[in-house]
């Protein structure tokens, strides 16, 4: 499994993340992925354009780009695009 963070989503994957009390903790809910032995993916091209690099994201989250957005696509049984 693996989950491809594109645009605004890719803020989810950001450490550190200070939310108000009542609020999901989304980079804890992520966690759960590669914990099943998934991957976390961001895009790149969207984390730039955010002023987001690589350190800023957890551990289990790496840039990406559309080519690899594109060969999971193509070897995946099925695609959720929410």
């Amino acid at each position: 499994m693996s989950v491809f963070l594109m645009g605004d989503g890719v803020t989810v994957a950001m450490r550190n993340q200070k939310t108000p009390d009542g609020y999901y903790r989304l980079d804890r809910m992520l966690a759960a992925v590669p914990r099943s032995g998934g991957a976390v993916l961001c895009c790149g091209t969207c984390m730039d354009a955010r002023g987001i690099n690589e350190e800023l994201l957890t551990d289990d989250a790496h840039r990406s780009t559309m080519d690899e957005l594109a060969d999971l696509t193509i070897a995946a049984d099925k695609v959720l695009v929410f």
